[in-house]
C-alpha cells in the first residue's frame, strides 16, 4: 500500500484542482479584488435601503399631493359605464335582482320592505341612467374610489415609514435635495464609518415618491389606476455611512467577518489547487498505471457498455452533489464553534473525495474499454440501447404493427392518466379524454387479444414445421400482417417440402453418379488388366499378340478420352474454365461443325436436314468451346438416334435478336425419365449402357452453355428428343 502512496497522492490532487476550479467558477468574481461592502449580499441590502429611503422618508408623498395628481380619462369613463353591459342590461340585471325580493315582501304583507326594496332598485336605475347620459358623474364617482385608494396609500406608507426608520436606525445619512435645497438626516455622518457612499451632483442619488414594496394598493380593486401620472422623482446629494460602532450592533460586522473567512478560504483553495495541479500532472502515468491494475474492472467490463455509462452517471451527479455542499458549506453556514465547523467541513471535503475517486476510476476504466474505434463500435453494437433500437427500428418493418403498438400505448397512457386524474380533481375534461380513450383503446385491447391468440396457433403450426410435420398449412386469416406471415410460413414450407425432395433427388443421383463412374471406368480397365495378362503368355501367336495390343489400344483411348472428359466437365463447373470471345458467324461454324459428321450420319442411316439462314449470324463466343458444344450434340445424334430416321439441325435467328441452334431426332431409346437429368455427368439415355461414350456429352454441352450465359433445354415428347440453345446475337 505504502508503494502507491504517490499516485494516490496525485489522484487527490487531481480532485482538489477540480474543486478549486469549481469553486473559483462559482464565486471567483465575488472574492478576487473585492470586499464585504462591494459583496453581493451587502449591495442587495443597500439597495433594498436605498430604493424605500425616497418614498417612505425623502419623497413620502401628501394626501393633497397626490389626490391633486389624479387624472381620469374618457377611457376609463368608458370602461367604468360599460363594464357590466349595455343600459338595456344592466336595467334588466337590477330588475331581476329585486324582483324576487320584492314579491317575497309583497307576498308576507311587508310594505315597508317592499317599498324599501322599490327605492333602492329606483336609485341603482337612476344612477345607471346616469352613467350613460353624464360623464361628469362617471368622472367624480372614478375620482372618488381613487382618492379612497390614495387615502389607504397614505396611511399605509407612514405605517411603513415608520417601521423603516426603527429597522434601519444603522443607516447614517445627510441628504440635500438639489432642486429644493432641503437637507435630511439621520444619525451622526461623522463617525468612524465601517462603510460610506457620497453622491454628488454629477451622480446623485434618484429617488421615487411611490414605493414599488406599496404599489399594489392601486391594483387590488377592478379600478384602472395607471400610477405613472402620480410619481415623480428627486435627486439627492450628500453622504450615506454605517458607523463602525453601529455595525457592530446589528451585527453587519458579523457578515463582515464571514464574508472575510469564506474569502481566505477560497484564496487557500486556489493556490493549493495550482501546487496540486503541478504534481498531478508529473504523476499522471502512474496513477493511470494504479487504476488499471486496481481489481473490479474485469467485472464491469462484462457489464453492457451502456450499464457501466448509467454507473459512471450515477457517480457524477453524486461527484457534483458533494462538491456543492462542500461548497455550500464554505459560502452560507459559520458556527460559533469554529472546531465544530472544521470537523464538518472536513468530513464533507472527504466524502467528496472518496466519491471523486470513485468516479475517476471508473472514468479510466471506460476509456480503456473504448479507446479505439474498433473496441467503440464492438461495445455500443453490444449494448442493450443498440438493441432496443434496432428492436424499435424493427417495429417499424411493418407500419401496420407499430400503428397498433402506438394505438394501444397511446390509449393505456392517456387513458390511465385521466382515469387518475378523474378520480382525484374530477372535471369535465379528464372524463372526457378518459371516454375517448375507452372509445379507442377497449376495440383496439380486443383486437389485439384476438391478433395474440392467431399469433400463439402461428408458433404452434410453426413448432410443428420445426419438427418435420409439413402436411398440414398454416392457417391464413383476414388481411393482417400475421395473416401475411403465415402465408410467408406456407410458402416456407412448400419451400421446405420441394428443398427436400431434391435433396433427395440429388442423393439419388449422387449414388447413380459413383455407380456408373465405377462402371464406365472398371469396364476398360478391366479389358485393360485382361489382354495385358494375354500378352504375358509367350504361347500366343504373332495374330494373336496385334490382335490383343489393337484391343489394349483401343481401350487405352476410351479410358484417356473417359478421364479428359471427366476432368474437363469437373474444371468447367468449378468455373476455372478461362473463355476467349470473339465476334463468331455461327452460320458457318454449325455449317463446318455438322459438315464432318455427314458422312458418319449416312453410314448411321441417319437422314440430315439442315435449315441455316443465308445470312450470318454473329455472336461473341469461344469459338473452340463453342464447336465442341456443336460437335457433342451431333455425337449425341450419332449414338442415340433411331436408324432410318431423319435428324434436324436448324439455326436461325429469334424475333428477340436470340441466336437458336436446334437439334432434334427420334431417339432408339424409351425416354422414360425427367428428361432434365441427361445434363447430369454419365447419364445415358441408354440405361444399359451398352453404347460407347463417356455419358458426359450433355454435361460438357451444359457447362459450356452456362460459361457463356446462354440457355440450353431439352424437349421430350414420346420417342421426339430435341434440344435447343440460344445465345445473344451480336
Amino acid at each position: 500500500m505504502l508503494k502507491n502512496w504517490k499516485p494516490l497522492l496525485a489522484l487527490i490532487c487531481l480532485i482538489w484542482v477540480i474543486f478549486g476550479i469549481f469553486t473559483f467558477s462559482k464565486v471567483g468574481y465575488q472574492y478576487i479584488g473585492k470586499s464585504y461592502f462591494q459583496s453581493e449580499n451587502f449591495q442587495h441590502e443597500l439597495d433594498n435601503f436605498q430604493s424605500e429611503l425616497g418614498p417612505l422618508v425623502l419623497n413620502l408623498p401628501t394626501t393633497e399631493d397626490l389626490k391633486s395628481k389624479i387624472v381620469v380619462t374618457q377611457s376609463e369613463i368608458e370602461e367604468h359605464r360599460n363594464r357590466y353591459g349595455t343600459l338595456g342590461v344592466q336595467v334588466d340585471n337590477i330588475k331581476a335582482q329585486y324582483a324576487e325580493r320584492i314579491q317575497e315582501a309583497t307576498n308576507v304583507n311587508a310594505t315597508e320592505l317592499k317599498t324599501k326594496l322599490e327605492k333602492e332598485r329606483d336609485a341603482k336605475i337612476k344612477d345607471i341612467t346616469t352613467n350613460f347620459g353624464d360623464d361628469e358623474h362617471v368622472r367624480k364617482k372614478i375620482q372618488t374610489q381613487k382618492e379612497e385608494l390614495v387615502d389607504k396609500y397614505i396611511k399605509t406608507a407612514q405605517e411603513e415609514a415608520k417601521s423603516f426608520v426603527k429597522n434601519n436606525n444603522h443607516w447614517s445619512y445627510e441628504l440635500t435635495n438639489t432642486e429644493s435645497g432641503k437637507t435630511f438626516s439621520s444619525g451622526n455622518v461623522s463617525d468612524s464609518s465601517a462603510f460610506k457612499i457620497k453622491f454628488t451632483e454629477q451622480h446623485p442619488l434618484t429617488t421615487w415618491n411611490i414605493s414599488d414594496n406599496l404599489n399594489q394598493i392601486f391594483y387590488q380593486t377592478d379600478l384602472n389606476f395607471d400610477t405613472e401620472n402620480l410619481r415623480e422623482t428627486s435627486d439627492y446629494t450628500g453622504i450615506i455611512t454605517i458607523s463602525k460602532k453601529s455595525a457592530q450592533a446589528v451585527d453587519i460586522m458579523g457578515g463582515y467577518n464571514n464574508f472575510t473567512t469564506s474569502q481566505y478560504i477560497f484564496f487557500f483553495i486556489w493556490l493549493t489547487s495550482i501546487v496540486a495541479a503541478i504534481f498531478a500532472w508529473r504523476e499522471r502515468k502512474e496513477v493511470l498505471q494504479m487504476v488499471q491494475s486496481l481489481k473490479g474492472n474485469e467485472a464491469l467490463e462484462k457489464m453492457k457498455i451502456d450499464y457501466q455509462i448509467g454507473l459512471l452517471l450515477i457517480t457524477a451527479f453524486m461527484y457534483m452533489g458533494a462538491s456543492d455542499t462542500a461548497y455550500r458549506s464554505i459560502v452560507d453556514v459559520f458556527y460559533n464553534n469554529y472546531v465544530r465547523y472544521s470537523m464538518d467541513w472536513l468530513f464533507k471535503i472527504g466524502a467528496l473525495i472518496v466519491i471523486a475517486m470513485l468516479f475517476f476510476v471508473q472514468l479510466i476504466w471506460l476509456y480503456n474499454r473504448v479507446n479505439t474505434a474498433q473496441k467503440l463500435e464492438e461495445n455500443l453494437k453490444a449494448s442493450y440501447l443498440w438493441s432496443l433500437g434496432e428492436s424499435i427500428t424493427d417495429l417499424f418493418i411493418d407500419r401496420s404493427i407499430a400503428l397498433h403498438s402506438f394505438v394501444m400505448i397511446g390509449a393505456a397512457f392517456f387513458g390511465g392518466g385521466s382515469l387518475v386524474a378523474s378520480m382525484l380533481r374530477g372535471g369535465g375534461f379528464p372524463v372526457l379524454v378518459l371516454g375517448i380513450c375507452a372509445m379507442i383503446g377497449i376495440p383496439a385491447m380486443i383486437l389485439f387479444l384476438s391478433r395474440m391468440g392467431y399469433l400463439n396457433r402461428i408458433m404452434k403450426d410453426t413448432k410443428d414445421m420445426a419438427e418435420g410435420r409439413l402436411n398440414r398449412d398454416v392457417k391464413v386469416m383476414g388481411k393482417s400482417p400475421l395473416a401475411g406471415h403465415a402465408e410467408n410460413l406456407n410458402h416456407l414450407r412448400e419451400g421446405v417440402r420441394t428443398s427436400m425432395h431434391e435433396q433427395a433427388k440429388s442423393e439419388r443421383l449422387k449414388t447413380e453418379l459413383i455407380t456408373n463412374v465405377s462402371h464406365d471406368l472398371r469396364t476398360p480397365l478391366t479389358s485393360i488388366i485382361t489382354y495385358t495378362d494375354l500378352l504375358k503368355n509367350p504361347d500366343i501367336t504373332e495374330e494373336e499378340r496385334k490382335q490383343y495390343i489393337h484391343i489394349l489400344d483401343k481401350k487405352s483411348e476410351r479410358l484417356k478420352l473417359l478421364i479428359e472428359d471427366l476432368f474437363e466437365v469437373s474444371k468447367m463447373a468449378s468455373g476455372n474454365m478461362e473463355l476467349h470471345r470473339t465476334r463468331v458467324d455461327l452460320t458457318q461454324l454449325v455449317q463446318q461443325a455438322v459438315g464432318e459428321h455427314e458422312e458418319d450420319l449416312a453410314q448411321a442411316h441417319l437422314d440430315l436436314r439442315m435449315t441455316k439462314p443465308h445470312e450470318p449470324i454473329y455472336a461473341y463466343v469461344d469459338g473452340q468451346k463453342w464447336w465442341r458444344l456443336i460437335d457433342n450434340l451431333i455425337v449425341n445424334v450419332l449414338k442415340y438416334a433411331l436408324e432410318g430416321t431423319r435428324v434436324y439441325v436448324t439455326l436461325k435467328r429469334t424475333a428477340e435478336g436470340d441466336a437458336e441452334f436446334t437439334v432434334k431426332n427420334v431417339a432408339k431409346y424409351e425416354i422414360s425419365e425427367n428428361a432434365d437429368e441427361l445434363f447430369e455427368r454419365f447419364k445415358r439415355a441408354d440405361a444399359s449402357r451398352h453404347t460407347e461414350g463417356s455419358g458426359l456429352g450433355l454435361a460438357i454441352a451444359q457447362s459450356i452453355v452456362d460459361l457463356h450465359g446462354a440457355r440450353m433445354s431439352i424437349e421430350v415428347d414420346g420417342d421426339l428428343f430435341k434440344v435447343i440453345v440460344r445465345i445473344p446475337a451480336a
